[in-house]
């Protein structure tokens, strides 16, 4: 019975088909039911039935089960059917909708306007090289301008009416900028060219990177007049241009905070050049769009091997790249390099660097030099061996010595302030050969000379170089061991350093950022003292432009710099403001060039007996009276340092000779009497080591790196392993210095010399062994300390 019944259902079923496919077959007719509700009941009600006969048949039940599914099955089945239909008509609207847009007279004519302007579009010129060329010669001369522009402060005048108009128009800022162009012509100097080309090779480097010309230049002139504006502000805010360090301002995350340093008084021109640069940036873009070259070079990703012009216009953009590249990092790397293409190439366009001054350099022979001559300093070659174990094993045994050594001393450093001068351009006039005088103008510091620990120093130059020998005493590290390249490390390296070390931070170790100050009677600029003093760790640094300024800034006579004895007082004040031992570092400017009849009175006009022309002889007397003004006031200043009740240490030493005597300088077995200037180390009758003087012996001669060594064993002071070092490499090497042979401070003509205990050169493969493995061991650790990994520079080694 279950197995009949489930065939009758089965038949039912498929009779119900059958009816339904005769309904769509023939068409509706009258007595038919709908197509699909038919179906539907039919199968409802075989169900139904089936259910009726047998409530509890279990046959009954599953049958009832498949019906319900089917039913469900075929309620989808013609559903999808319904929407397919509807979708149908609803596509078949659109088609004729489309074809009566398409086929009418508006849209017939708007198609042929798009044809006609695709035709043009694909006919349209692509831009000549010739045009190219023309554009980046004006771009990249306009970008030099702006950038000099910077460099430049209109002048003001105490009285307008005695300056006539001609002079007015020449110091302006515009007539500035026009000397700078107009002396290739009037002058032979070629430095705005030097600049144009430098830029150029910038340019170059971003149309073969990018490969797209006006989006080069759009992003050449974003970039150039961002350095340019940035250039004028720092000039206006600091009197220094940009320079490679300050890009670590960005690197280091503070971007966001440069529009914090903008004065009101440049925001007009921010705001002007940003306008400039968006109108420039959309013509640049509608001009890649018009231009019918895409490419300057032809260039393909996609198949580059596709035929033989693909691959030749592949190989050329990647060589133009890469030769533009190495153009321009071939110059940068080279150009603080003596003797190298680059260097030699600048210099006969007329480029003088100017290391003392960054702004002066700048303002000179051009911002982009400048920059790019700072961009790389080639530092120091790696030392053979060099390597953390070499180091720590290296560190270990200069900390063995040191303990040995500190075992007969009795004082620390910091017990005691000490004041470092640095006299600007001090030594003995009666030392240099030819130079006859009847008056001694020095006889107080010959006299102090001779009861302390004192001698000769010798330095790197002559009449220039200060902040390299300031340099060496402040830091222990010797300009000899620099790479050759290395001209100013104030300039090239400290701005590059994290941390630099150096011997006053002794006192900030112990007394925290008061433990140290320092004065300088000039601008805060020079040198970059006022960026680099804060690196060292000085508390502050006190100028004529600091806030607060220093308080004494007296003259002498008609003389443009502050005097030594007002300096001096303001040394007393940072004493007297101090409860505590500190270091002071003092560098005067009364001695400093020029040296013209600034004094009244001046004895030496006829105490100078030299036979010497009259034009040699001036500048030399004028210098002398200087000399004669700097003994009395240092006298009087340490007369002074005798009445404090606190223990105080004077290291004073001249940082070089003037350039005024060229007759001896001309000669040149006077090469190292010229580079040797006077220092003494003198303490107060407070100080345990009042009237030290160690063994003329071992003091007679040395370099300035030394003095912190001598010092402190002029005060019986304990000393840490790097103290260690350089003492040990004082008493076998007393002094070395990389020398400069001639009055020209920064000419190519250098070498190093070494002087043995009684100041007699000797020649480096004359060195004991001795010596040479200390000056390996000295080596080592100022490639760590400057361009090394700073391996010790957590340890124990510098501080002790």
């Amino acid at each position: 019975m279950p197995m009949l019944a489930f065939v009758d259902f089965r038949h039912r079923t498929h009779s119900a088909k059958n009816e339904n496919q005769d309904v769509f077959t023939n068409g509706p007719s009258e007595e038919a039911p709908r197509p699909i509700m038919p179906t539907v009941a039919s199968e409802t009600d075989s169900a139904a039935d089936a259910s009726d006969a047998s409530d509890a048949s279990e046959t009954s039940g599953t049958i009832s089960n498949v019906s319900d599914d089917d039913a469900k099955l075929n309620s989808l089945t013609l559903l999808i059917r319904s929407i397919k239909r509807t979708a149908s008509q609803i596509s078949a609207w659109f088609i004729t909708l489309a074809k009566a847009i398409l086929t009418s007279k508006q849209m017939q004519s708007l198609l042929k306007a798009l044809a006609t302007i695709h035709t043009l579009w694909q006919k349209r010129p692509k831009g000549p090289y010739t045009l190219y060329a023309v554009v980046m010669a004006l771009m990249t001369a306009a970008a030099t301008l702006f950038i000099q522009w910077g460099m430049y402060t209109e002048p003001t005048y105490d009285d307008p009416n005695a300056v006539d108009d001609t002079t007015k128009i020449l110091n302006s800022v515009n007539g500035q900028l026009t000397k700078f162009v107009s002396q290739m012509w009037l002058e032979g100097k070629l430095n705005w060219l030097l600049n144009f080309c430098a830029l150029g090779m910038i340019y170059l480097v971003l149309v073969f990177i990018l490969n797209r010309f006006w989006i080069a230049t759009a992003v050449f002139a974003i970039a150039m007049s961002s350095f340019a504006v940035a250039n004028s502000i720092k000039v206006d805010l600091r009197n220094e241009p940009v320079i490679p360090s300050d890009l670590s301002f960005l690197s280091s995350g503070n971007g966001g905070e440069i529009t914090s340093f903008i004065p009101k008084g440049s925001q007009g021109l921010v705001d002007g050049t940003i306008t400039m640069l968006v109108w420039l940036t959309i013509i640049c873009l509608i001009l890649q769009c018009i231009d019918g070259r895409r490419c300057v070079i032809p260039f393909h990703w996609w198949r580059p091997f596709r035929n033989a012009k693909t691959i030749i216009g592949n190989c050329t953009r990647i060589i133009a790249a890469a030769l533009s590249v190495a153009l321009l990092w071939s110059f940068t790397w080279n150009l603080g390099t003596n003797g190298s293409w680059s260097y030699n190439w600048a210099k006969s366009l007329g480029d003088r660097p100017v290391p003392w001054s960054t702004a002066a350099d700048a303002t000179n022979n051009g911002p982009a030099v400048s920059f790019l001559r700072l961009a790389h300093a080639k530092i120091m070659e790696t030392p053979e061996n060099y390597s953390e174990e070499t180091m720590l094993d290296l560190a270990q045994r200069y900390a063995k010595n040191a303990q040995a050594t500190n075992q007969s001393r009795a004082n620390e450093l910091t017990d005691s302030t000490v004041i470092m001068i640095l006299s600007e351009s001090f030594s003995d006039p009666t030392r240099v050969p030819g130079v006859a005088l009847l008056e001694d103008p020095m006889p107080n510091i010959r006299t102090i000379k001779d009861s302390t620990t004192s001698g000769l120093m010798l330095s790197s130059a002559i009449g220039g170089g200060t902040a390299n020998i300031e340099h060496q005493a402040l830091t222990g590290l010797s300009l000899a061991l620099f790479d050759d390249s290395m001209q100013s490390p104030y300039q090239e390296l400290v701005p590059h350093q994290q941390n630099p070390y150096t011997f006053n931070q002794i006192w900030n170790a112990k007394y925290g950022q008061s433990g140290s100050v320092a004065v300088h009677p000039f601008s805060k600029d020079m040198y970059l003292r006022d960026a680099n003093y804060k690196k060292f760790g000085f508390n502050h640094l006190y100028t004529l432009d600091s806030t607060p300024a220093i308080t004494h800034q007296e003259h002498i006579d008609s003389s443009p710099y502050v005097s030594d004895a007002a300096s001096y007082q303001n040394v007393l004040d940072a004493l007297n403001n101090s409860t505590h031992a500190q270091f002071i570092q003092l560098v005067t400017m009364q001695n400093h060039t020029p040296y013209d009849d600034f004094y009244t009175n001046n004895q030496f006009r006829e105490a100078d007996i030299s036979e010497l022309s009259d034009d040699e002889k001036w500048g030399i007397d004028s210098y002398a009276k200087g000399v004669n003004l700097t003994d009395q006031a240092t006298a009087d200043f340490l007369n002074q340092l005798n009445t404090i009740e606190k223990p105080i240490t004077v290291i004073f030493y001249g940082d070089h000779l003037p350039a005024v005597y060229s007759t001896a300088a001309a000669d040149n077995n006077n090469t190292i009497p010229l580079h040797e200037t006077d220092y003494s180390i003198w303490s107060n009758q407070t100080s345990v080591s009042a009237g030290t003087k160690l063994d003329a012996n071992n003091t007679g001669f040395v370099s300035s790196n030394y003095f912190m060594a001598l010092a402190a064993e002029h005060m019986n002071a304990k000393v840490s392993p790097y103290l260690e070092m350089l003492t040990e490499v004082h008493a076998t090497l007393p002094a070395f210095n990389r020398l400069v042979g001639s009055n020209s401070s920064w000419s190519d003509d250098s070498s190093t010399a070494y002087l043995d205990a009684s100041g007699n050169r000797i020649k480096r493969k004359e060195l004991s062994e001795e010596a040479r493995a200390l000056l390996r061991d000295y080596r080592l650790v100022q490639y760590d300390m400057t361009k090394g990994k700073g391996y010790l520079q957590d340890s124990f080694f510098a501080a002790g």
